[in-house]
């Protein structure tokens, strides 16, 4: 408590890290604002019958910070743009060009990567927005539209979502932590009241041992989380010895952290981002008046619907994604050119090509157990939902898994602010 105290005071004492700070809770009022603001024609009673119980409702909910669950103007979040993330990282596979853009080009680079990733939220989010749209009239849930209104208000959602993305990258940019993981974060704890009031208001004292255990599992996960964020394997550097005129330069001895777990949450966001999409799209297909087209998307659904086959393919998805992702943020021969032109090596290694196989053999064994260990967390609510019958547990087991790592990394860039303040 008084280190925390301790670290309290000094984030109020330095003016450029408080400054920060303030504009990431300022840009979270206002994203909390615009998820209060309601499209048209809503039926709030269907609304609220349609959400009781519905799994893929409430993970996008997720995705959309709460405000799907009131039909605001902030109904799609930032799923558009993490879709096009996905697209972007995964063209880079195909495309040795933008590979290069990614990771060679500096943060020129980058910046050219995230316009593309821009330009391609825009198309995904009309798509997303008319699939849900077309959803939601089928069951009740908006009145129908005329041709008009259902322009105005994909419009208006497409540029909601666009706006959050917008959002997102200003706190990124000016404020602490990754802003589209910060907005996910603050629309499930906006959602922690409401979700705590209705599980008090259903309770019934059969259902303890169910609670009970949900929350062992809780801790158990949090605790878990904590331990592969924080866990790193050294990889021991040496610093060969220079000798420029009467001194001696290097010579020192010191450690490559890898991290077990490189990709943090982003996989288990890509994964439920990847299964939602056709979910959405299938359901809008399913209306639609050609056969081969209700048949596929029927087919997508039962898949889908299905418990373990959906299962398996979060695991899949999971444990492949922590894989891609650490290869596209962590590139092993970048780091063994670094070392040969500071002149490091490590011990026992020869320099160049050898130290980079070596990096990399040693990061895919502990993207291994990270991978593994993500999707069998990831999943344990799936499994609990599975024993319980309640559709919540699962719901709250992903939304705890984001809020874990999220905050673990949010304070770790808390306390690098604070650590070059200290310098």
């Amino acid at each position: 408590m008084n280190n925390f105290t301790h670290k309290f005071k000094l984030v109020l004492a330095d003016p450029g890290l408080r400054n920060r700070i303030l504009f990431v809770l300022g840009a979270l009022v206002l994203f909390r604002l615009g998820t209060a603001i309601p499209v048209p024609g809503v039926n709030a009673a269907a609304l609220e019958r349609f959400f009781a119980g519905n799994q893929f409702l409430g993970l996008l909910n997720v995705f959309s910070g709460g405000g799907l669950s009131n039909l605001s103007i902030f109904m799609l979040g930032v799923g558009p743009f993490i879709t096009g993330s996905i697209i972007m990282q995964l063209l880079t596979i195909m495309f040795p060009t933008l590979k290069r853009l990614y990771q060679e080009e500096g943060e020129a680079g980058r910046r050219k990567f995230t316009q593309y990733s821009r330009l391609i939220t825009v198309p995904l989010a009309v798509l997303q927005g008319l699939a849900l749209l077309a959803l939601l009239q089928s069951q009740g849930v908006l009145l129908p539209l005329g041709f008009a209104a259902k322009l105005v208000t994909v419009v208006t959602i497409t540029a909601g979502s666009v706006l959050l993305m917008w959002i997102g990258e200003l706190i990124s940019e000016y404020g602490i932590g990754n802003g589209v993981s910060l907005l996910i974060l603050a629309g499930i704890l906006a959602r922690l009241p409401t979700d705590v009031s209705q599980a008090l208001v259903n309770f019934e004292p059969s259902q303890v041992p169910l609670y009970l255990a949900f929350l062992v599992v809780s801790l158990i996960v949090i605790a878990g989380v904590v331990l592969v964020t924080e866990a790193e394997r050294p990889i021991p550097v040496t610093y060969a010895k220079r000798v420029r005129g009467n001194k001696v330069y290097g010579g020192m001895s010191t450690y490559l952290p890898l991290r077990l777990n490189q990709a943090g949450v982003m996989p288990i966001i890509f994964a439920l981002s990847i299964l939602l999409f056709p979910q959405m799209i299938a359901n809008f297909l399913t209306k639609s008046s050609i056969a081969w087209l209700q048949n596929i998307s029927g087919w997508v659904l039962a898949f889908l619907n299905n418990a373990w086959l959906y299962g398996a393919a979060y695991f899949l998805l999971i444990f492949v994604f922590t894989y891609f992702y650490s290869a596209i943020t962590f590139d092993p021969e970048s780091v063994s050119t670094n070392l040969q032109k500071n002149g490091a090596f490590v011990p026992g290694i020869r320099p160049g090509l050898p130290t980079a196989e070596y990096i990399a053999r040693v990061l895919y064994r502990l993207t291994f157990v990270g991978a593994v260990f993500l999707a069998i967390v990831a999943l344990l609510p799936l499994v609990m939902r599975a024993v319980t019958g309640l559709a919540s547990l699962a719901i709250g087991g992903t939304a705890l898994l984001i809020v874990v790592s999220v905050a673990l990394e949010f304070m770790k860039q808390v306390n690098a602010q604070l650590s070059m303040r200290e310098y």
